[in-house]
């Protein structure tokens, strides 16, 4: 059975980062419909058909909302390897790994990875038109696509140091046939990171809920989970869920 420590701490931070608040600028029939390719290929054919020139789509909010979640996070963090491996887990066309990649002071492997090849051909497009460098000269952007319930295609065990699930998992579970992949999503996410690695997710789910949620799917992995409040915008709570594998957890 999982163990699970819970952990709360507020914020009192408000942030100022552009929020697109998932309910009100998608359909119904898109939302109903969130863990299907041809919905994300359809959602980012169009959004790009509106503007000559690119722009990225951040869901909730942007990098720097969380950046002194992460970057303190991959600075603490050691590893055996030339680089730090990180996964932007369903990236859209947001700034996220980008903004990771270009702002993390020790070498990282940034992978942005989505189930939509349209959004990553955009992504690909926009980092060689704009030649995005790294603060660190020995970092590393890759953009794949890649289905998130299958993670162990493109990564070993015990091979990620963090992954960043900004709203991949909220799309997940608020979509009509969307929950039992969110459950194989994590599960996929426990099994690729190294016990010193963590997920983190990035979601308006009340704590109530996520909570509950976590500790079902995770219940036969031993795992620590943190909750943080990030901020507030628009009367929308959002938090951060750091989920941290542990190899013996004492009950």
């Amino acid at each position: 059975m999982a163990v699970l420590l819970f952990k709360t701490s507020s914020c009192s931070r408000t942030f100022t980062a552009t929020c697109v608040r998932l309910h009100s600028s998608l359909t119904s029939e898109l939302i109903a419909n969130m863990d299907k390719k041809a919905t994300w290929d359809r959602f980012y054919a169009d959004s790009s058909s509106r503007t000559r020139q690119f722009k990225n789509f951040d869901w909730f909010f942007g990098f720097e909302a969380v950046r002194n979640l992460i970057m303190p996070l991959l600075q603490t963090k050691s590893s055996t390897e030339a680089f730090l491996q990180v996964l932007d887990m369903g990236c859209g066309t947001s700034s996220l790994g980008p903004s990771i990649y270009q702002h993390c002071p020790v070498p990282v492997w940034v992978t942005c990875a989505d189930i939509s090849p349209v959004a990553v051909r955009l992504m690909k497009e926009h980092v060689l038109a704009e030649d995005v460098h790294s603060r660190n000269s020995f970092s590393q952007l890759d953009f794949v696509e890649l289905d998130c319930t299958q993670l162990h295609r493109h990564f070993g065990s015990r091979t990620v140091d963090l992954i960043v699930d900004k709203g991949t998992t909220d799309a997940l579970l608020r979509s009509k046939e969307g929950p039992g992949k969110a459950g194989l999503v994590l599960k996929q996410c426990l099994e690729v990171l190294r016990h010193s690695g963590s997920l983190l997710q990035f979601s308006d789910e009340d704590p109530d809920a996520r909570l509950l949620w976590l500790e079902m799917e995770a219940r036969e992995i031993a795992a620590e989970v943190c909750v943080q409040e990030v901020g507030e915008k628009r009367g929308v709570c959002y938090y951060c869920y750091q989920v941290t594998p542990r190899l013996n957890v004492q009950q």
